[in-house]
């Protein structure tokens, strides 16, 4: 199964919860900030990404959307 992730980065908090769950360890922190002053979490290899979703569902914030292509 192939996934799809987007980040809305105004929201993100860089809390790094998501990166803990991860199973193909495809998340990490950015250098980049967003307006509020926070690091946010970037993709490094989204053609690894399955669409479990479970960064999606430890997300605080809701900052995360999945798709998954069966």
């Amino acid at each position: 199964m192939k996934g799809k992730i987007e980040i809305n980065s105004e929201l993100c908090k860089g809390c790094e919860l998501c990166i803990t769950v991860c199973p193909k360890k495809i998340l990490k922190l950015c250098d980049e900030l967003n307006t509020s002053g926070y690091y946010t979490i970037c993709v490094t290899d989204m053609e690894r990404c399955t669409g479990c979703a479970l960064c999606a569902q430890i997300c605080p914030e809701l900052t995360i959307e999945v798709w998954a292509d069966k």
